[in-house]
Order: structure tokens, then C-alpha cells, then sequence
């Protein structure tokens, strides 16, 4: 007999960070390389773009590799390759300086199975210190040691070599593991931030600066552990909405009683109870009570939503009223949440062409100042009389000095912080190059049916004509007729009078194209559109002026009348949305043009593109026509995006610059084609997205100009005697979290 809450290895693996040692589905995301398979690592000490180089270049010749799929922001690497493969792959990455922990698939034969966090210095999850925190302190201590007894002591054989052991001590405490990758970038004559420093204290060390190479390894070390963790905060800021789901469930048995379950064990199916107050543990649909809904961890909505019976909810939002049974609709892997986070996963590991540019003026910018270094220290002996012992020390310093580390990080701690901070507010950006291109829309084209509008037919204008009936008794007959079809049209009246009929209709029968018609009260009735009238020969001038107002508003028109007489006129329409004309509004104050795209008819479009303050309207367009006006706005106004929710938008929204699809009622097909998903279906996200792609561009150029100005000045300083190895390290390691907390900014910053 299986248990009713099956028992499952609760394997946490904590994301590693730092450098000093070593979905209800709206998203279709897609599979995860170890449901494929393919055996994947976490490696801590991979922080950036550059590290990642080095393990592409380590692996560069592995026999059988078909393809390296890195997730900088998890810190994985899945390898599709040969199983005889790996473990040649797994050897090539220790000899590159890094430590791969398996997280799946086949292992190599050292039998490496140490959970994931034990060999780095600092974890993600909780509120403890980093683990290598205390060696670093340690290190700087004894380094500081080192610099009283230099300062200090007599200039003795003795004082000299416990100097020489302290500062020693000092630099294998905080720097072994930089030693490690410095020398295999070394060895593979590849020049990057940890090279650069294993000359830089070696050489100090060698030339009788062993305070100052002691001092500048556990300052490297500190500031590196600082900077991880400040760069894990943007990385994993969407990942802390994990925490917001409940880890147990109350989950109905056969026989009716509840049992609290782990989440992870709950199938789909499954009834579970969700008390008011507490955050819904997975996806599903309400089969029993009523309440409110606070979907703001999912939507970004501020107002809770009322929920009954037939209404969907999703993990980690917050049933605040009422008590509800909720069948599960997804397990706890697959829920609309886990899948958000799978996706901006995704999209912080691709690159936006701000980090692609930085990435290639680092792998550039390296080598030339190691050149300008090697330089300095063999020909200003000779140019500017410098003595040997100088010329190797200012060589030294201007190698800490230019280590680019603060330039490479500039870029993507700035993306990723407005990845998260759009995820925060319902907005899903698939990748850093959308949130970088979205300041470039000059035009939008957007669809009517569910985008500006609500999607759904209302009724907005009841007219009961002067005739013997009363208007109570017209009015019943017409919720009666409505109530009995399932006709849009006939349900928006029927909901839209809330009349409960009295009488049973006789001889229903539906004229398809046209309306309905039966007898209520004995008396012969039809609820119909023009056409009918007409054909029963009921129309008049009068009637016929009523209807061109409604039409010209973009209504559709039904009209109630017996065998002699109309006797009411009502107008449904799909009325806009409350959002719409403020978020067209705030396009055009950001420049943007707007131009509404549709399949209906002229008379609507034009309602309806006045309505929301619309700059142009085209109607009547199949799937095809709408990709063909995309393509000529694209010729007219440059980058433009594309908003839509259907089918029939999905190859506008694929061929526009920037596709944008209304999460909350899009289909699966507009979601994948889409660049960017709205949670809620609010279009003033739209123009949220656009001022958030601005500042994260400001942000970017005000990081590289930092990062670049800082290096500059302090390169200058040490070319003409104004900074020692002491500065070199501050200027270096003070640039690179200067830029970390200017990038992170746009956690907190509202748009």
C-alpha cells in the first residue's frame, strides 16, 4: 500500500558564490538539461563571462562535445557529450583552477559526490556568515602583522623572516585558490584577472614587499567575497520567491481526512486545503469556497483578485480571505511560479550586447595592459632612470590596478538587477537583450481582443421602446431568451440585465446567424440581430437611426421584439480596459507611436482607437496582414514592438523587434512567440518596461565609465609615484563594488 504522502531525498544544493576560493503553464519553458539526460555540475567559483571563457577553453578540445550550456546565475554547466567523455571533461576543469560538483547525470570516476557548497567560501541561503569569511580575517590579520614588523621591528635576519612567515601564511590563507587558476591561466598563456594577480604577489613577495603582497592578497579575497555576495543578491533576487511557497500542504484522503503533506509530493489531482491567511502551495483550480487573492509574488497586481469555484490561483499567493479547496493542476516543479524563475534563469544567462561589448574589450584590454606592465618594468629603467627594484614594483601596481574585474562585472549585475526588478512587477524578460532593446521602440502595434480590451462582450446600453408591454415585463422576456442561448452575445445580456425569469419559455429555437426566438407568456417573441429584424419586417427609420449610433460606436446591436413590434434595443460591446488609455498615454509621453491592429470590423476599430486615445487603427486584418503591417511599421518608424494574446498574433509578435503577449488570458503559441510577457495583462506595463529598459541603460554606462575613469586616474597616479600596491588594490576592488551597488539600485528603484 503506497503512502498517502510519499517520502522523497530532500537534496538541497546551495548556490555558491564568489571568486575568492573556491510553471499553469503562461511560460513554455524549456526542458532542463538534466531531464534530457545530460550530466550537469555546479561549479562555484564561475562568477562572470571571463571565468566561463576559461572553462569553454578548457574544454575547447574534449573528444565527442556537442554542446556546453552554462547558467552563470546558478553557477551550473551542463556537458552534452560521450559518458566516456566526462571524465576528461571534469579533469580539464580542475586543471583550469575550478572544483565541478555533479548535480546529475553520470560523475566522474573520483566518485566526486560532495554536496554542492562544501568546498566554497560562501552560500546563498541563510543569514550565516560566508565559511571562508574567518580564514580571510585570519589572513588580513596576520598581513597586518606582517606590516607592523616592517614598520616597527628592527631590521633583523629574525624580525625579517617572522615577517616573511606571516605575510607567507597570510597569502596561502586567502589565496591558494587564485593560485590555483592563476597558474593554469598561466600555463595555457591565457592572461585574466587571477593571472594577473599571481604575478602581481609573487613579484611583490620576490622584490622584499612581502607586507604589501600579504596585505593586497586577503584585501583581494575580502573584497571578492563582498562583491559575490552583493552580485548574488541581483542573481537570486527572483529566486527568493521560491521561499514564499509553503514547504507542506493539507492534502484530502480517501477517506476524508488531511494529512499535511511535503509539497514536492503532492500530484496533480490531488485536493488540497488552503486556510485564509496562507499562501497557496501549488497551482490549481477551486472546487470548493470562496476567497480573495493577493497574486502580486506572480502578476505584480497590487489589488487582490476575488476567487470561487472554477477560478484558477498559483503557488506562493496568499489566500486572504476565505477557506478553499483547491484541486492541483501542477506539481510543485511545473507551477506558474517555478516556471517565472526557470525562465528569467534562462534569460540572465544570455548576454545583452552592453555585456557582449565589455566582454570583448576585456578579452582585449588585458593583455595590453600585462604589455604596458612588461614595458614599464624594462624600459623605464633606461628611459626615466628608474632603478630595477622601482621599475618591477610600479609594473606590479599597475597590474592590480588594471585587473578588469570592476568592467566585466559592470554589465551583468546591472542586467540582471533589471531582470528581476521587471519579474517583481509582473513583467518576464526573456533575455538582457530585450530589456536593453525595449528603450529603442519608436511604434507599437497592438491587438484589440484582449490586449486594449477586456476580451469579453458587456453589455453597455439597454433602450426599451414605448410600447402596451411594461418595461419590467420587456426586460424579463429578453433575460429569459438570452438566458436560454450560449451565444456571447446572449450571455453578456442576460448577465448584463441579472433579471431572474419567471415564466418557461415554449418552442426555443435557435436561427443560427441571426438570433433566437420563442414564446414566453403566450406570446411569440425573437431576440435577434439586424438581419432578423429585417427578414420579419419589423425595421423602421427610426430603428434603423438607433442602430447606426450604436454601430458607429463599434457595438454590437440585438434587438427584442414580437411579431409586430421591436421592443427593446440592447448594445454589447468588448469594452476597454481601465488601464488602456493611461498606458497609451504614457507610450506617447515616452515617444512612442501606437497603432491598434485587429480582425474586426472598421466602425469598432475606430471606437474602439478613439476610446484608448489610439494614434491609428487597421481593421479586417487575417494573421498574415497583421505580419505585413508590423513589417511596414518596421520600414516607417524603425524599432517597433508588437502586444498581443492569440493565435493569430503570434507571427506578428515573432516577427517584431520586441514581442510583448498578455500573460493572464494569451495562449501558449503568443507567450513562446513573445520577447517579453505581461503577468497581469496590464498594458501600462508596457511603458514600465520601456522606462526600466532607460535606466538599466543609464545605469550600464554610468558603471562602465566608473569602472574605466577609476582605472585611468589611479594608472596615471602610479606611472608618476602617486599610488602604491596598497592603493592599487583599493582602487581596484573599490571600483568593482562601486559598480556592484550602483547596479544594484534597480532592485529598489521604482519605474
Amino acid at each position: 500500500m503506497s503512502h498517502p504522502c510519499p517520502e522523497e531525498t530532500d537534496t538541497r544544493h546551495s548556490c555558491g558564490c564568489g571568486s575568492a576560493s573556491g510553471t499553469e503553464t503562461i511560460v513554455v519553458a524549456p526542458p532542463k538539461p538534466e531531464s534530457q539526460g545530460i550530466p550537469v555540475f555546479r561549479i562555484p567559483t564561475m562568477d562572470c563571462a571571463a571565468e566561463e571563457g576559461e572553462i569553454r577553453h578548457a574544454l575547447a578540445k574534449l573528444p565527442g562535445l556537442r554542446s556546453l550550456s552554462f547558467q552563470l546565475g546558478a553557477r551550473t554547466l551542463a556537458i552534452d557529450a560521450p559518458a566516456e567523455s566526462i571524465p576528461l571533461a571534469l579533469d580539464a576543469i580542475r586543471k583550469a583552477g575550478f572544483k565541478p560538483v555533479p548535480l546529475s547525470g553520470p560523475v566522474g570516476q573520483d566518485g566526486d559526490h560532495d554536496h554542492a557548497g562544501h568546498d566554497h567560501p560562501h552560500s546563498l541561503g541563510g543569514v550565516a556568515l560566508p565559511e571562508g569569511l574567518p580564514r580571510y580575517v585570519l589572513a588580513l590579520v596576520l598581513a597586518f602583522g606582517a606590516e607592523l614588523i616592517s614598520f616597527f621591528a628592527p631590521h633583523t635576519v629574525v624580525f625579517s623572516g617572522v615577517g616573511m612567515a606571516l605575510a607567507s601564511v597570510a597569502i596561502g590563507l586567502s589565496g591558494f585558490s587564485t593560485y590555483v587558476k592563476g597558474l593554469a591561466a598561466l600555463r595555457n598563456l591565457r592572461l585574466n584577472i587571477n593571472a594577473l594577480m599571481t604575478v602581481a604577489v609573487t613579484g611583490a613577495f620576490l622584490i622584499g614587499q612581502w607586507p604589501e603582497a600579504a596585505m593586497v592578497m586577503a584585501l583581494y579575497a575580502l573584497a571578492e567575497l563582498i562583491e559575490a555576495r552583493s552580485v548574488d543578491r541581483a542573481r537570486n533576487a527572483i529566486k527568493g520567491l521560491l521561499d514564499m511557497t509553503p514547504e507542506k500542504a493539507q492534502v484530502r484522503q480517501a477517506d476524508g481526512s488531511w494529512v499535511e503533506c511535503l509539497v514536492k509530493t503532492v500530484a496533480p489531482g490531488a485536493i488540497v486545503r488552503v486556510k485564509p491567511g496562507v499562501r497557496v502551495p501549488l497551482d490549481g483550480v477551486i472546487v470548493a469556497g470562496a476567497t480573495s487573492v493577493d497574486q502580486s509574488p506572480v502578476t505584480g497586481e497590487s489589488i487582490p483578485v476575488d476567487k470561487a469555484i472554477g477560478d484558477a490561483v498559483f503557488a506562493g499567493t496568499i489566500n486572504a480571505t476565505g477557506m478553499v479547496e483547491v484541486q492541483v493542476s501542477s506539481a510543485a516543479n511545473g507551477t506558474l511560479l517555478a516556471r517565472i524563475i526557470h525562465a528569467v534563469e534562462q534569460a540572465q544567462g544570455s548576454r545583452a550586447p552592453t555585456q557582449q561589448f565589455v566582454d570583448r574589450f576585456a578579452a582585449i584590454y588585458t593583455p595590453s595592459v600585462f604589455t604596458l606592465a612588461l614595458a614599464v618594468c624594462l624600459l623605464t629603467p633606461w628611459l626615466m632612470g628608474w632603478t630595477w627594484m622601482q621599475a618591477i614594483y610600479k609594473a606590479l601596481v599597475l597590474l592590480v590596478i588594471a585587473c578588469p574585474c570592476a568592467l566585466v562585472i559592470s554589465t551583468p549585475v546591472t542586467v540582471v538587477s533589471g531582470l528581476a526588478a521587471a519579474a517583481r512587477r509582473g513583467i518576464l524578460i526573456k533575455g538582457g537583450v530585450y530589456l536593453e532593446g525595449a528603450r529603442k521602440i519608436k511604434a507599437i502595434a497592438l491587438d484589440k481582443t484582449g490586449t486594449i480590451t477586456l476580451g469579453k462582450p458587456r453589455l453597455v446600453a439597454t433602450e426599451v421602446l414605448p410600447t402596451d408591454q411594461s418595461e419590467p415585463q420587456v426586460l424579463r422576456w429578453a433575460s429569459d431568451l438570452a438566458g436560454h442561448s450560449d451565444h456571447p452575445v446572449s450571455k453578456a445580456i442576460a448577465q448584463g440585465l441579472g433579471i431572474q425569469g419567471n415564466g418557461p419559455l415554449e418552442g426555443f429555437t435557435a436561427l443560427p446567424g441571426r438570433g433566437i426566438e420563442a414564446k414566453a407568456d403566450g406570446l411569440a417573441l425573437i431576440l435577434g440581430n439586424h438581419r432578423l429584424i429585417e427578414d420579419r419586417g419589423l425595421c423602421s427609420p427610426q430603428i434603423e437611426a438607433r442602430l447606426a449610433e450604436h454601430e458607429a460606436q463599434g457595438r454590437t446591436v440585438t434587438m427584442l421584439a414580437s411579431s409586430t413590434q421591436v421592443l427593446a434595443i440592447f448594445a454589447v460591446a468588448d469594452t476597454i480596459k481601465k488601464s488602456s488609455r493611461d498606458a497609451i498615454a504614457e507610450l506617447h509621453a515616452l515617444g512612442v507611436a501606437s497603432v491598434m491592429l485587429t480582425g474586426d470590423n472598421v466602425a469598432t476599430a475606430r471606437a474602439i482607437a478613439s476610446q484608448a486615445g489610439i494614434d491609428d487603427a487597421r481593421a479586417n486584418l487575417l494573421p498574415k496582414d497583421k505580419l505585413a503591417a508590423v513589417e511596414e511599421m518596421q520600414k516607417q518608424y524603425g524599432y517597433v514592438a508588437m502586444t498581443g494574446d492569440g493565435i493569430n498574433d503570434a507571427p506578428a509578435l515573432a516577427r517584431s523587434d520586441i514581442g510583448f503577449a498578455m500573460g493572464g488570458a494569451g495562449t501558449d503559441i503568443a507567450m513562446e512567440a513573445a520577447d517579453v510577457v505581461i503577468m497581469n495583462d496590464d498594458l501600462r506595463r508596457i511603458p514600465e518596461a520601456i522606462r526600466l529598459s532607460r535606466k538599466t541603460q543609464t545605469i550600464l554606462w554610468q558603471n562602465i565609465a566608473l569602472a574605466l575613469g577609476i582605472k585611468a586616474v589611479f594608472l596615471l597616479l602610479a606611472l608618476f609615484n602617486g599610488a602604491t600596491m596598497w592603493m592599487a588594490v583599493f582602487a581596484d576592488m573599490g571600483a568593482s563594488l562601486l559598480v556592484v551597488f550602483n547596479g544594484l539600485r534597480m532592485l529598489r528603484n521604482k519605474c
